[in-house]
């Protein structure tokens, strides 16, 4: 379906096995798609930008937002992983900075709060 750059799919492979192999076609379309959409990223403006707007299975396309099980935070992790590897230079230490927002938000739901509690 899609012919991309090799440099492009070197990337996208650290996430396809984060996802099954019939999943990973319609999320590698939403992912491409959510990076050269302009203005709102909906499914519908994606699949647009991708040329599969008159695609007969869109449907597939919100299951794999809305159904199919994958978690976000082992994408996130990866996504960590790489950005670690390309901007840290060989054995030099990772220095994070921590946001100290107090949480406004109250209610059961709410695991911890920021701030001097």
């Amino acid at each position: 379906m899609l012919t991309l750059p090799k440099r492009i799919i070197h990337v996208l492979r650290h996430f396809e096995e984060a996802f099954s192999e019939r999943v990973w076609e319609w999320g590698k379309v939403l992912l491409i798609g959510a990076i050269l959409a302009p203005g709102e990223r909906t499914v519908a403006a994606i699949l647009r930008v991708m040329g599969c707007a008159d695609e007969k299975q869109f449907q597939n396309y919100h299951r794999v937002l809305n159904r199919a099980i994958w978690s976000s935070r082992e994408l996130s992790r990866r996504l960590l992983v790489l950005l670690v590897c390309l901007f840290v230079a060989g054995n030099e230490p990772v220095i994070l900075g921590l946001d100290e927002t107090i949480e406004r938000r109250r209610g059961r739901k709410i695991a911890a709060r920021g701030g001097l509690s």
